[in-house]
């Protein structure tokens, strides 16, 4: 059975386009509270799983061995846009640990923000790795290997020690057996691996919510998904998805994407989750969707759910400035 529609798209008065996809809400305890489509289908996190992915950077003490505060610790789940603040963070983190550049192995690509980009491209001959969107969590491996006293060299690969680490960590928090069966390789070299939509929305709740996690492990997963709500610029940038969620309540709302239209997001006054996949891979789907289903849960605050919903419906204007159609919610959501 297909994934129902959630998201179409207009052109003047018929639905030009849609998308489909599947969506999981859940709580600590791993009780679904929403659900749209098939929600047991295993699909690769991607970038949404950072703030798992950044936990060893806390649990081996190198955050703050290092001086590492809020900012660091959202760099170190984020995937950031390449602006300057992004870059010169990154930097000094490897700074902290005695390194540089050099010591990332997530390759290089030009700033998502196009006014930086056209500035890089006036400045530099070409980017470096410092810009790469996923540095920020790059630098945060690196530091966790030396504080540990672990060779970085390698670290993107799968047998070394620091992704056998993010792997139990990971598979402790989705309940997931994790191995090469279900192992992908990421955009920034790293290890990614499928998981059911529900186990990987349930792996949230329980780092927000601290339910059936050793106490060690609840404390650090609470630090990081505070410190990327304090610091919602850092986890993505100016005008992206994430960063504009987070703004709309913020200290109340963490939301990460994904490649491949994943998003996953968390509600802590209400110890839920959300985790979704837009089937066709679209990103201007799974920023609606997601935006819908926290709107959904923020019905009693006017004024946040009218941020919300402004960033799920939004029309589409073409480059004289004419608006053509809208990008909106399907009436799945009218429930």
């Amino acid at each position: 059975m297909a994934n129902p529609v959630l998201v179409e798209v207009t052109r003047g008065n018929r639905v030009e386009s849609f998308h489909r996809g599947m969506i999981a809400v859940v709580d600590g305890a791993g009780k679904t509270v929403l659900e749209f489509g098939d929600i047991e289908t295993p699909l690769f996190p991607r970038s949404a799983c950072k703030a798992m992915q950044a936990l060893p950077l806390v649990e081996s003490g190198a955050a703050d061995a290092y001086g590492f505060g809020n900012r660091e610790l959202a760099l170190s789940s984020s995937s950031h846009s390449g602006e300057p603040e992004h870059v010169a963070l990154a930097a000094s983190m490897l700074k902290a640990a005695g390194r540089d550049e050099t010591a990332l192995e997530c390759g290089e690509h030009w700033s998502f923000e196009q006014p930086v980009l056209i500035q890089q491209a006036r400045s530099l001959d070409r980017p470096n790795q410092l810009h790469n969107n996923c540095s920020g969590k790059h630098a945060g491996f690196v530091c966790a290997c030396c504080h540990t006293g672990t060779d970085p060299g390698g670290y993107v690969t799968y047998d070394h020690p620091l992704q056998a680490e993010i792997r139990d960590i990971i598979g402790d928090l989705t309940g997931t057996a994790l191995g090469h069966d279900n192992c992908g390789t990421d955009g920034c070299s790293i290890p990614n691996y499928a998981v059911p939509l529900k186990a990987l929305a349930h792996g949230f709740a329980k780092m927000v919510t601290g339910e059936g996690l050793g106490a060690e492990r609840a404390k650090a997963s609470r630090r990081i998904i505070d410190a990327c709500m304090a610091e919602p610029f850092y986890v993505a940038g100016t005008k992206r998805s994430c960063t504009r969620l987070m703004q709309a309540a913020l200290g109340r709302i963490f939301a990460k994407t994904g490649a491949e239209g994943v998003f996953c997001a968390v509600i802590p006054e209400l110890g839920l989750s959300i985790a979704l996949k837009c089937d066709d891979g679209a990103s201007r789907a799974a920023d609606s969707m997601v935006a819908g289903t926290l709107a959904h849960f923020f019905r009693g605050d006017d004024e946040v759910r009218d941020k919300l919903l402004a960033i799920a419906n939004h029309t589409i204007r073409n480059w004289n400035g004419i608006e053509v159609g809208a990008v909106q919610l399907s009436n799945a959501f009218d429930r």
